[in-house]
């Protein structure tokens, strides 16, 4: 269900705007209203999170080192102990990173005032890096541009220059070197099929440029090179000497967030004009649960905050909170990953939105051996973190599994391994109308088999678009507008029958009620032509249909395609059968003979990206068939904006 929000505002003394966010942010309760905001000390902030960014882009290729396990008990220095008598987190920058680590390696580390603190250390040795490296790249471009004229030193041209014999270097084209006037005199040093390379005595050509001389030569940029290569080496350990530090940087960042949601909160703040100095004071607007402003009305008596709450209006922002019960959490991982949240005048559709994924979860992969793949992973992922708190998400993909075994067995899919060679006892527990088992029998069995599942694809969609209309009915219950749910309705169950006629038989008699589908299409148009623009004035919502005739009469069609569109459970799931029966038939035979080893590592790649693939439809189709086909029959557009309270921790 979605939460009732207030829309609150507090008023609050300039003097005490730094405790009082403190305060809010502890009572965490309050969606700050989105605004656009800057100040001095928020641009610092942001920056300083560029470098923390940085430093952990340049950590984040190296892997840290295992630790060894102490063989005994660390003794314990009673100097640090007397200098932190608490006991408290804050430590020196030298317990963080160790004395040798604290040694400066750029000119930024040398010119600050105090030493380095972890980031400003990273971030310095990465900037001497980089200028390390562009160094190198330079004098690689210079090697390779004055390579040509071999071993020489510079220094000699400017002194031939000062004693009055200029030499100039060319590279000129093949073309330009034939046609040089024969006044000029000039060393050929070598020539390729792009250029010539000349050194020319004396005077310029004319109209021709030379090359700029060096500054070095060959052999000094080559000893150069090789001491700027060390230097880099050594940045490039020490720089891999943080890999293990990563943990620490990581709890850095996050209290350099906490620091932006807190001056951006600062920011935010609507400072009133023309109040004397001592009485200045601001206003901060958000919202919150109308089951937590209590809280908020506490604080505020205690800290001497004016508050005012009220509904919000109806041009308001206003987040979304959903409040469920633990089963259909499960299903916020999903939903926070594609980052959609229904608007806050929408409806929740959790409970049916995990329900429904579940079956076309189980449809899509629909191989009980990969579900028992994906359930063993959940299990050992819950196992391994069930004394941190076990992440929502391996809860879901332990649901996820279920489902796809339940579906595995029912159609006997077993990693795509041939039906003559599953034993009996899983042919037997298998359904017989939707089974491999059935369908192996015949060609005619198996055209039967994929029927009915056709058919069963079509009464999902049936099933679940009626449970829209059958929201949408509830809703407009006091509405007139009630009548155009059930002319919805009923060209919706007129269409069910047309598609199962058309597409999954073409026995005529196997159709109930094709007859009078076509009094229900017709029924269902006639009020959703009346109704399905009413908002009060029924002329209105007959002129405003008349207008958009064509819309309306599209809505058959869009029926028709929106219970096609479920067809693609049977498909993506048959595609994926076949991958693993290819695999399977490639490997087979492979293992009698001394291919074996290739053969299995065959058999984990296949049977591992087809397991990826899987995945990806799901993502696809499983989701699109709630979001898109589901939610456009209930109308909810996922416009809205996910409840994020200043607090400590963001809450839901």
């Amino acid at each position: 269900m979605i939460v009732p929000m207030k829309k609150v505002s507090l008023v609050v003394r300039d003097k005490e705007q730094t405790e009082a966010l403190a305060r809010l942010r502890e009572i965490g309760v309050v969606h700050l209203e989105r605004r656009d905001a800057s100040s001095a000390a928020l641009s610092r902030v942001f920056e300083r999170k560029t470098r923390g960014d940085t430093a952990l882009a340049l950590i984040r290729p190296y892997r840290a080192p295992k630790k060894k396990k102490p063989r005994g008990p660390a003794p314990t220095d009673q100097r640090e102990r007397r200098a932190n008598p608490t006991g408290r987190r804050g430590r020196r920058a030298t317990d963080i990173m160790g004395q040798e680590d604290l040694e400066p390696y750029s000119l930024d580390a040398v010119n600050a005032p105090a030493r380095p603190d972890l980031i400003d250390l990273i971030v310095g040795m990465g900037k001497d890096r980089k200028a390390l490296q562009d160094r190198l790249a330079f004098l690689g471009r210079e090697h390779k541009r004055i390579e040509p004229w071999g071993e020489f030193n510079p220094a000699s041209l400017k002194e031939l220059a000062e004693l009055g014999v200029p030499v100039f270097l060319y590279e000129l084209t093949p073309r330009a070197f034939v046609q040089l006037p024969a006044d000029i005199r000039y060393i050929k040093m070598g020539e390729d099929k792009a250029a010539v390379y000349l050194i020319v005595l004396d005077r310029e050509i004319p109209g021709l440029s030379p090359v700029v001389a060096p500054e070095k030569s060959l052999s000094e940029i080559d000893r150069e090179e090789a001491e700027l290569r060390i230097k880099v080496e050594e940045l490039e350990k020490k720089i891999k000497g943080f890999a293990d530090r990563k943990p620490s940087l990581l709890k850095d960042m996050a209290v350099i967030q906490r620091d932006i949601e807190f001056e951006a909160a600062r920011a935010a703040l609507d400072k009133v004009e023309d109040v004397p100095e001592q009485f200045a004071f601001s206003c901060l607007t958000g919202f919150a649960p109308q089951e937590d402003v209590g809280l908020l009305k506490r604080a505020a008596v205690e800290n001497g905050w004016a508050l005012l709450a009220d509904d919000p209006g109806p041009d308001d922002e206003v987040p979304t909170k959903l409040k469920n019960n633990p089963l259909v959490r499960l299903l916020y991982p999903l939903t926070d990953f594609l980052e959609v949240v229904p608007g806050y005048n929408e409806v929740d559709i959790s409970g049916w939105f995990l329900f429904f994924f579940c079956i076309f979860f189980g449809m899509i992969f629909g191989d009980a051996g990969y579900g028992a793949l994906l359930l063993a992973a959940s299990t050992f992922g819950i196992f391994k973190t069930r004394k941190t708190g076990v992440p929502a998400v391996l809860k879901m993909l332990a649901l996820l599994s279920i489902s796809n075994i339940l579906w595995g067995v029912f159609t006997c899919t077993w990693f795509g391994i041939g039906i003559e060679k599953i034993p009996g006892i899983l042919k037997d527990i298998s359904l017989p109308f939707i089974s491999n088992a059935k369908a192996a029998e015949s060609a005619e069995a198996k055209a039967i088999v994929d029927q009915n599942l056709q058919i069963f694809c079509f009464s999902l969609a049936l099933l679940q678009l009626t449970i829209a209309h059958l929201k949408g009915i509830v809703k407009n219950i006091r509405s007139l507008r009630i009548f155009a749910e059930l002319g919805a309705l009923a060209m919706l169950w007129g269409m069910y029958n047309v598609v199962l006629f058309l597409v999954a038989s073409n026995d005529y008699r196997r159709i109930p009620f094709l007859e009078p589908s076509v009094y229900l299409l017709a029924g269902g148009f006639f009020l959703t032509f009346i109704f399905g623009s009413y908002e009060g004035n029924l002329g209105r919502s007959i002129l405003a249909s008349f207008k958009n005739l064509i819309s309306v009469i599209l809505g058959i069609t869009n029926v028709f395609s929106d219970i096609m569109s479920y067809i693609r459970l049977w498909a993506v799931g048959l595609a994926g059968a076949s991958i693993a029966a290819t695999v399977n038939s490639m490997v087979g035979p492979m293992l009698g003979n001394f291919l074996v080893f290739l053969g299995l590592i065959l058999l984990a790649f296949g049977h591992g990206l087809n397991i990826v693939l899987n995945v990806l439809s799901v993502l696809v189709h499983g989701v699109r068939l709630n979001t898109l086909e589901f939610s456009g029959h209930l109308g909810l557009t996922w416009s809205g904006t996910a409840y994020r309270p200043f607090a400590e921790k963001a809450k839901k």
